[in-house]
């Protein structure tokens, strides 16, 4: 594959052919004797603080910020042109500038056309949950055979999907997108950027409600990702909820279907799944045993989705296994953090319900003393209160002891015939509850019979911030030892 080189001819092509209202650059540009025709770009470009010489800058507008303000500070570092919806007349002495109506449906344009000139498998994933981890297994298991370009972090929305295509290098052997959505038409954009020859859909669940509405807002948005495959992809889906595989096959009559269950494909179906006292799961893949470097069910779940996704893609199940089975939990994301006699989860990067519940289970399905500090679920829409009753009764039946705090104590408060279970706690806010927490675990937790912590929330709710506090108030040993 030879190599691609952003020009102003490639740029013009891209503008024209996408859908973001060119309404053309300076003079003469698209001829091809015209004096910016045979420039040559070194990367297309949104954050203005890392600029480099001969970048094509993408001046982005969102609620915070406007990199029109910026055009001079990139021309300074060397930007030979910017993506703009200003009037070129208004740019710098010396920044030639394409004008479109809109940057954020440019960058997504620019970066759909250099998918078209890319001659590699490009994978798209979405999900309510379990998206970054189902792409960070993925990763590792294509990573044994393949060179893997691949989302970083979280970065799955109309300004990180478009950007990780465009970083995407010329020895790229696979290129593996995450993709995520708030609102309704997000993941069918993102599909017409990335046009994925594998299409996942993980599993649907309560996210995002205040503006998909409901459930089957959820499930017709995720679906999109399925309608927006290439022609001649592959569709594949997880089997929970338990109507997900019908629901694909509306969209796609040959779905792929992974799992566990009945409504799993065969081929593509774990079995002989156990949670060992430590939240690891262990599971039969195609007759080789793999044992999960992550804790819980839900990330067994995603690799098997994972798994099934590798194997379309032709690596081997040996290697594949091996790649999943290296990974460990990312930052927040059910990461395990020993303090003292007490193993803290750290899971506050995100929190639905479905994810939340997930959750809870793992630490359940934990040896010790089983407690959790949970914070808001937020973006619930209307049904908010419903679901943090839901799984505030959920989390009492499964641990010992729980601390609720924000939109769970308000849930409560809403309906006055709630009754709270005898092991919950509800505040305010989170830090009201460390006090409590505390003295519990000093009283249960030893070296000999650790305890485990969960703390969940979403991630407005900064629950990670209270760590430290913990860190300072939990002993080195239990009681009686030392």
């Amino acid at each position: 594959m030879s190599d691609f080189v952003w020009t102003g001819a490639e740029v013009v092509s891209a503008l024209e052919t996408g859908t973001c209202g060119y309404a053309g650059a300076i003079e003469g540009l698209a001829a091809p004797s015209g004096p910016l025709a045979g420039h040559r770009y070194t990367r297309v470009w949104t954050d203005s603080r890392t600029v480099e010489p001969g970048d094509l800058f993408v001046a982005l507008v969102g609620e915070r910020f406007d990199g029109h303000d910026f055009l001079h500070e990139v021309t300074a570092k060397g930007a030979l042109a910017a993506v703009v919806t200003r009037d070129a007349e208004q740019s710098p002495a010396g920044l030639a500038c394409f004008t479109v109506a809109d940057t954020l449906r440019a960058l997504g344009d620019l970066a759909a056309h250099r998918r078209r000139a890319l001659s590699v498998p490009v994978v798209g994933l979405t999900g309510s949950s379990g998206k970054t981890t189902t792409k960070e297994l993925l990763r590792a298991a294509l990573a044994t055979t393949r060179r893997v370009h691949a989302t970083e972090a979280n970065y799955n929305n109309r300004i990180g999907v478009p950007q990780t295509l465009l970083a995407t290098p010329d020895d790229a052997e696979v290129v593996v997108l995450e993709m995520g959505t708030s609102e309704p038409g997000e993941i069918a954009r993102l599909a017409e950027i990335g046009r994925p020859d594998l299409a996942i859909l993980i599993t649907v669940g309560e996210a995002h409600l205040d503006l998909l509405g409901s459930l089957e807002g959820v499930m017709q948005e995720k679906l999109d990702i399925l309608r927006g495959r290439a022609d001649g992809g592959i569709s594949l889906v997880g089997d929970l909820p338990e109507h997900l595989p019908e629901r694909a096959r509306e969209v796609d009559p040959r779905v792929h279907v992974a799992g566990d269950s009945g409504r799993a494909d065969p081929e593509r179906r774990a079995e002989s799944v156990e949670i060992g006292e430590d939240g690891h799961a262990r599971f039969s893949w195609g007759g080789r045993p793999v044992r999960m470097g992550l804790a819980g069910r839900h990330a067994a779940y995603d690799a098997w989705i994972a798994l099934a996704a590798a194997e379309e893609l032709g690596v081997p199940a040996a290697e594949a296994i091996r790649g999943v089975e290296s990974v460990g939990a990312p930052g927040m994301r059910g990461e395990i953090r020993r303090i003292g006699a007490v193993d803290v989860m750290l899971d506050c990067y995100n929190a639905n319900p479905q994810s939340t519940r997930a959750a809870i289970d793992t630490v359940a399905g934990r040896a010790g003393h089983r407690v959790a500090l949970l914070g808001s679920m937020l973006e619930l829409g209307e049904a908010w209160a419903e679901y943090h009753r839901e799984v505030l009764l959920h989390a009492a039946e499964r641990l010992d002891a729980v601390w609720a705090t924000g939109d769970y104590l308000r849930a409560v408060e809403a309906d006055a015939g709630h009754v709270v279970p005898p092991n919950v706690s509800l505040h305010a806010d989170p830090a009201e509850a460390l006090p409590g927490i505390l003295e519990a675990l000093r009283r249960t937790a030893t070296a000999k019979d650790p305890a485990t912590l969960l703390l969940k929330a979403s991630r407005g709710v900064g629950l990670e911030t209270h760590v430290p506090a913990l860190e300072a108030g939990l002993p080195e040993t239990g009681p009686g030892e030392g």
